[in-house]
């Protein structure tokens, strides 16, 4: 056969045969040869892959965490408020007067004046 002919009888394929030569071409693609010869492609595929997935996890984690911070420093405000408004309470003049009173201190009568020369 010559060349002609056999360009004759690829211009005549059945859509039948040419998905039969898609596949064989395909499958060319994918033998064993063709993984080989592509391995350090592969690698490099499969590498980022695995960076990909190692990025998201920490990513999740890092945002976990960081909801607890959140939730932790909640808590320590609210403390530090309760706290801070106990304190103002105790500070009162008359908290101080009671709490003088049981260890035997009382306020004086007399008004404040100043020493001088």
């Amino acid at each position: 056969m010559s060349s002609e002919e056999q360009s004759m009888q690829q211009e005549v394929m059945t859509p039948a045969q040419r998905v039969r030569n898609d596949w064989r071409s395909l499958v060319e693609k994918v033998s064993y040869k063709a993984i080989v010869n592509n391995i350090p492609y592969l690698t490099f595929v499969v590498f980022l892959g695995v960076l990909y997935i190692s990025n998201s996890h920490r990513a999740i984690e890092m945002q976990r965490e960081l909801n607890a911070q959140n939730k932790a420093l909640k808590e320590l405000h609210w403390k530090y408020m309760d706290v801070k408004s106990q304190l103002m309470y105790v500070k009162t003049e008359t908290q101080v007067l009671k709490k003088a009173e049981g260890i035997g201190l009382k306020p004086s009568l007399l008004p404040a004046y100043k020493i001088s020369k």
